[in-house]
């Protein structure tokens, strides 16, 4: 079995890696390292979570060991699709260059212009960042790549899930043609083996896995779900994962949960809040400070649950997820991959449930297309418990059904007296007609007479045959001379 004191890596850097624990290379950075010392451009091919990170951060510190930096031309470019996988490699080239003097810079959203400039003007060996950001600081003329050496794309097919594609072509131009290229991905879409083709040259291809393979460590199942009434789909299918949650009990120590949709990221967050669970959101949208905030939480174990969209999907090393859940069956199949790769990472077990609903039926099919297994079904637990008898709306959702409300009828005074003087009124047929409205002409009046009533808004007639207007059954006479004498006039 391979070493990495047989990879012909920096004494420096071997020790480092010693301090973090390290031995054994992966079968990913067995393949890419000793090609990469060469000098040779890399084609990298594993699924997530197999230390794709650590396969160019080795190679590059030992060779940017020997060198200096100049200001505003830094001698080394990483791109990644997110801020997370970012932060991810910077704190890995903290890990194992901590014995080496090199300096790098972060350069991503949610940070000032400023901050990133001093550190570009100071001179960096390392620069790692993301496509947007890299090109704000070359337009503002702070930033020259044509003194890049070795160039380092990581997650190619995110980038081109997120619409990178051009923005790493034109960086592609900016770099000298010289550069080493380190180009990493969990799949090889057709777009992305275009540009391997058009910007490495002669790659050493390692794939240690078959592409968008999943881990067999990971145990995966889904539950087919239907709600009771589209209205109530999305409060119930959150029933649904509080219950998948508390089926697993003490083995779901914490666990990501994927959603497709920023809104549904807060929205299943702040109920699973509601019902007691510990849980924050994490989404584009969010200041990097509360994402940093959150992150951190979720790694020390302060943070159960995170709840998150696809941001967190790649970049996010976090080694003891135990549970991954995808609230939705993710739109794009490749995306699956990547999420259940969160849990089950360094060899550990984990576990993946998917909840999905008749109109996502046509993405898992493309899933399990893509993954060559079919994914074991998994009855819902629901279907023990006592149905709700409000039609499964769970309480955060459920108003209080409206009644309806007419206006009240005043008994006449000949009625009750009818009610309580009525020798018949031990018969219930009896007193339920006593008690029913009656009409008030018992003869049937002319169809011109009906005619002229309708056309008056609610007219009645009273017993002595005067027409009153909206005034209901029981009538003070001075009211109906009023409208007799007007209709008189």
């Amino acid at each position: 079995m391979t070493k990495f004191s047989e990879l012909n890596l920096n004494p420096k850097v071997l020790k480092a890696i010693d301090e973090a624990g390290y031995e054994t290379p992966t079968p990913i950075q067995e393949g890419a390292i000793p090609p990469a010392l060469e000098g040779k451009d890399v084609l990298g091919i594993a699924q997530t979570g197999t230390g794709k990170t650590a396969s160019f951060t080795l190679p590059m510190i030992t060779m940017l060991a020997r060198g200096r930096a100049r200001a505003r031309m830094p001698r080394s470019l990483v791109l990644c699709p997110t801020r997370e996988l970012a932060a991810q490699v910077a704190e890995n080239f903290d890990t194992y260059a901590k014995h080496v003097k090199l300096t790098k810079a972060l350069l991503i959203g949610g940070v000032s212009f400023g901050e990133q400039d001093k550190l570009i003007d100071k001179g960096v060996d390392v620069l790692i960042a993301t496509p947007g950001r890299l090109l704000d600081h070359f337009e503002r003329g702070k930033l020259l790549l044509t003194g890049v050496q070795i160039m380092v794309v990581d997650e190619a097919d995110r980038m081109l899930d997120m619409g990178f594609i051009p923005d790493i072509e034109r960086i592609f131009s900016l770099t000298p043609f010289t550069r080493q290229t380190l180009f990493f991905s969990a799949t090889m879409a057709p777009e992305i083996e275009r540009i391997t083709n058009t910007f490495l040259s002669a790659p050493t291809r390692i794939e240690v896995a078959r592409q968008a393979t999943t881990g067999e460590n990971i145990e995966q199942c889904v539950v087919m779900f239907k709600g009771s009434r589209k209205d109530r789909e999305g409060s119930e299918k959150r029933k649904l994962l509080r219950a998948l949650i508390d089926a697993e009990g003490e083995k779901c120590t914490n666990a990501i949960i994927f959603c497709n949709r920023k809104t549904d990221v807060d929205i299943v967050a702040k109920s699973l809040k509601k019902y007691g669970y510990d849980a924050a959101p994490i989404h584009g949208d969010l200041d990097q400070s509360q994402r940093t905030r959150t992150l951190d939480g979720f790694r020390d174990g302060t943070l159960r649950f995170l709840v998150a969209s696809d941001v967190a999907a790649r970049g996010l090393d976090v080694p003891s997820v135990s549970h991954v859940f995808n609230f939705d069956v993710p739109g794009h199949a490749e995306d699956y991959v990547h999420r259940i790769g969160r849990t089950g990472r360094a060899g550990r077990d984990g576990k993946a449930m998917m909840i999905c609903v008749p109109r996502d039926e046509k993405n898992l099919v493309d899933i399990e297309r893509l993954v060559q297994k079919e994914i074991p079904r998994l009855d819902s637990p629901l279907k023990s418990t006592r149905p709700d008898p409000q039609g499964g709306a769970e309480d955060e959702d459920r108003k209080p059904a409206k009644r309806a409300r007419g206006p009240r009828r005043t008994a006449r005074p000949d009625e009750a007296t009818a009610q309580t003087e009525s020798p018949d009124n031990k018969a219930p047929d009896a007193a339920a007609a006593a008690n029913a409205p009656q009409p008030v002409d018992e003869q049937p009046r002319p169809a011109k007479e009906r005619s002229e009533s309708r056309g008056r808004s609610g007219q009645r007639a009273s017993g002595n045959g005067n027409r009153i207007v909206g005034m209901g059954d029981h009538l003070p006479s001075f009211i109906a001379l009023s409208f007799e004498e007007r209709r008189a006039g």
